[in-house]
């Protein structure tokens, strides 16, 4: 599909490039709608787009953990099945942050190695910055009913300058409104195995989150990332406060009508 002849759409600034998906372990395991979201997104800007099989974890939970070896290796994989795409496109900004931002410093003693990430480097990037700075897409074709607010993920926005970019989409989204919280910029509390390190931590921040997110009155939360989404939806549905939660792929795709993420199906 190619919305370039929509007038909420610019046209593509490369003709018909060829990206590799990185789908995400949470993405795959938890809410696939996101990825299918992702392709919709991709392919309406212009994008021939396909999901290497050979994919796997990015691995940020070990390189977290400090298992830099095993971390290595599954960077090495990640490299050789993004080979010869013209861009690698994940909807998530910690993973992409991973691969862009992290994966040349675990291969500084490995010339041949530094030099191929550092290549996928270049090629990387989060989904919505992708669209918006690569692809030039100016808006899209979904319509969402009611208030949203909108979280800002750490690695998302301090890694790859992830701040306008899924506003400025979900500006051109029919009878969608957005009301900012005050702290859409501090952290929920996940941070990978933070939140299980540090359990009572990262409960205070997170409670916090949700007040933030009452404060704002809106029915919907939004977010880039699933697991910060995955670690809010918990602590709302705990505190039985009554938000339906959604990567923001899904409704710019305009494929939220299924249960938002932790409601049960049907």
């Amino acid at each position: 599909m190619n919305s370039g002849n929509d007038d909420k759409s610019s046209s593509t600034s490369v003709p018909s490039p060829r990206v590799g998906l990185f789908v995400t372990c949470l993405i795959d395991l938890y809410r696939p709608n996101v990825g299918f979201a992702a392709v919709k997104l991709l392919e309406d800007a212009g994008c021939t787009v396909e999901v290497p099989r050979a994919q796997t974890c990015c691995g940020q939970p070990a390189m977290n953990n400090g298992d830099y070896a095993t971390a290595r290796d599954i960077a090495k994989q990640v490299v050789v099945a993004f080979e010869g795409y013209d861009y690698v496109v994940g909807a998530s900004g910690s993973c992409m942050g991973t691969i862009k931002a992290h994966y040349p410093d675990l291969f500084k003693e490995d010339p041949e190695w530094l030099v191929r990430t550092k290549e996928l480097s270049v090629r990387s990037y989060e989904l919505l910055s992708f669209l918006t700075d690569v692809m030039g897409v100016e808006g899209v074709q979904a319509s969402y009913q009611g208030t949203v607010t909108y979280h800002d993920s750490c690695s998302g926005l301090r890694e790859l300058s992830i701040k306008q970019q899924p506003r400025k989409l979900l500006g051109s989204v029919d009878g969608l409104a957005i009301e900012e919280m005050d702290n859409s910029e501090t952290c929920c509390g996940f941070g990978g195995t933070f939140c299980v390190k540090y359990p009572e931590i990262s409960t205070r921040l997170v409670s916090d989150k949700v007040e933030g997110i009452e404060k704002t009155q809106a029915t919907t939360l939004l977010g880039g990332d699933m697991g910060c989404l995955l670690n809010m939806s918990g602590r709302l549905k705990r505190l039985n406060k009554n938000l339906r939660v959604y990567h923001v792929a899904e409704v710019l795709a305009d494929m939220a009508a299924l249960p938002g993420i932790g409601d049960p199906e049907g």
